[in-house]
């Protein structure tokens, strides 16, 4: 009985937490979308002391406004020859006019195991849209924004054996205002640095201010079923940071309900997916206006999140720099919180974090020590199941006295026949006699489930897992086991447990039940990730091995 409710108990919380993903994916694959507005039409809250106001900031659409812009629409639609730049991790792709990051490929991160090219995240196809832009804007005089044309940088560079590379974009008004917009690269870092050096060559004073913003469609998302299709769960939109109101993220659908328009100082804006993402980090001290719209006039709605700092201003012949990062890359844990205040956050485990950071931080541990992820995922199972190690052997005890009870359990079956309820209360006079909990079974499952969907979210969600090997077959963790040795393992670990588990007063509809229940469960793990499984089979074996030799101590076998 114990071993029959610990089974049903496993199966009722994976197939209610199964249940839940799936209603998730098929809510957000059918929900009607809701027409974007014009840009513009959301609300928007009053702006920080000093800040520009929203008439003064260029949209996202090329317009010609000559306060804001040094190019006509004409010349925003004519293509320019992307500058390239190569590190040991990244290669960026700027656009000469406004200096847009328009391509971003991680050198380190392959499309798949089977496809070695880098993964893309900043693009320019209409379908997949996802650009960094930044640029000056000033109410009273000439500033570059993001359409503005910037001279100067060779076509190609490269990092090569040096640690960092500056690449140096010109702007220049004829009235005399400078910008130098400056792109610093450095070794081993997906921090990019982008100053803007603003010289008034002018005779007055120059007031402006820097705006960065990041804008996208949503990404394509195959939306088939599947428990190795980790991107229909994972949160995909826009995300923020504050001090005050910590991490914030606000999904597509939601951006003309819910629109961002508040003052922050000291934190970032982000636009998260899938493993990757990229966030503009202002200096900390600055404080900026974030916003976020929907732009429409596009083959697909794009979605655009913004930081506008207050302004600066220059007297005439005065010099300024104006600072700021962007992080272009993937969901590193123990990079991400040197980076920046709260960063840390994209890593977004959902109501289980509380549980899968420890977790991960166990694994990761474990992994630097054992040079393996696969072989990290045993030594945490074997680890969890030391820590459980009285709590199952009392249930193990239990079983085995059970299993001592047999010949007393079929003789009230006999003695009783079909009266289950005389049958049942004999029962339990004879566990309380005998000093069994027949329910001792249920605690020890009722503590691996959470460990077990926490898991599911560290394998989906690290990118440090993500296509990790294991050994022979088994060349991503993060992926089903191609050729289902592991489910197959899980299944017979099932079976031996049940012929070492008994079970009184079962009828022949529970028993035949029973007796599918490895080929259920071996069937629903061959389409979870390996390392999932790995877990799962690890403990099984362990908890058999367990049962075999309490079995012996007390002569149950």
């Amino acid at each position: 009985m114990p071993n029959i409710r610990s089974f049903l108990l496993i199966a009722l919380a994976l197939v209610a937490f199964l249940l839940w993903q799936a209603w998730q994916t098929d809510y957000a694959a059918f929900e009607s979308p809701t027409p974007a507005p014009v840009v513009g039409e959301a609300p928007a809250a009053p702006p920080a002391d000093d800040a520009p106001a929203a008439s003064e900031l260029p949209q996202a659409l090329p317009k010609t406004d000559a306060a804001v812009s040094a190019t006509t629409d004409a010349d925003a639609e004519m293509p320019l020859p992307r500058i390239v730049v190569e590190t040991d991790l990244l290669r960026i792709a700027i656009d000469p006019r406004g200096g847009t990051l328009v391509g971003a490929e991680l050198l380190a991160y392959p499309v798949s195991p089977r496809d070695p090219s880098p993964v893309v995240l900043f693009n320019e196809d209409p379908k997949t849209y996802y650009v960094a832009q930044s640029g000056l804007v000033s109410s009273d005089g000439p500033a570059p924004d993001h359409r503005a044309l910037y001279t100067g940088a060779a076509p190609h560079h490269t990092l090569g054996n040096a640690e960092t590379l500056d690449v140096p974009l010109t702007w220049s008004d004829p009235g005399g205002i400078v910008v130098t917009k400056t792109y610093r690269f450095k070794r081993g870092s997906y921090v990019v640095g982008i100053d803007h050096a603003v010289t008034n060559g002018t005779a007055q004073a120059w007031r402006g201010s820097v705006y960065r913003q990041l804008q996208r469609t949503s990404p394509i998302i195959d939306r088939k079923f599947s428990f190795t299709n980790p991107e229909q769960y994972s949160f995909v939109g826009a995300a923020w940071y504050s001090p005050e109101e910590r991490f914030e993220k606000l999904e597509f659908e939601d951006f003309i309900d819910e629109p961002l328009a508040r003052d922050v100082a000291g934190g970032w804006a982000a636009m998260l997916q899938h493993y990757f993402f990229a966030a503009w980090l202002p200096p900390l001290e600055q404080p900026n206006r974030y916003t976020t719209e929907v732009l429409t006039g596009h083959a697909s709605p794009r979605y655009l999140i913004r930081e506008v700092a207050v302004p600066v201003e220059l007297a005439p012949g005065a010099q300024s720099t104006l600072e700021d990062r962007i992080y272009v890359g993937p969901k590193l844990q123990e990079v991400l919180p040197e980076v920046a205040p709260g960063l840390g956050a994209v890593v977004d485990y959902g109501k289980v974090t509380f549980i899968s950071e420890p977790l991960f931080w166990l694994l990761n541990w474990l992994y630097k020590l054992l040079g393996n992820w696969g072989f990290a995922i045993i030594a945490v199972t074997v680890l969890i199941k030391a820590a459980f190690y009285k709590l199952s052997e009392a249930q193990y005890r239990s079983m085995a006295r059970m299993r001592k009870l047999q010949p007393r359990l079929a003789a009230l079956k006999e003695r009783y026949g079909d009266d289950r309820q005389k049958m049942n209360q004999a029962m339990m006079e004879l566990y309380q006699k005998e000093k069994i909990n027949p329910f001792g079974g249920c605690l020890p499952i009722l503590v691996q489930i959470p460990v077990f969907i926490a898991l599911y979210w560290v394998l989906i969600e690290s990118v440090e897992l993500r296509h990790a090997p294991f050994i022979g077959w088994i060349h991503s963790l993060s992926e089903r086991d191609p050729y289902f040795v592991l489910p197959v393992l899980n299944g017979l670990a099932m079976w031996a447990a049940q012929k070492l588990t008994p079970t009184p007063g079962m009828d022949p509809m529970q028993q035949k039940v029973m007796q599918l229940m490895p080929i259920m469960f071996a069937v629903m793990f061959a389409f979870f990730p390996a390392g999932l499984v790995l877990y799962w089979t690890v403990n099984g074996v362990l908890g058999l091995l367990q049962q075999w030799i309490i079995l012996k101590r007390v002569g149950a076998t």
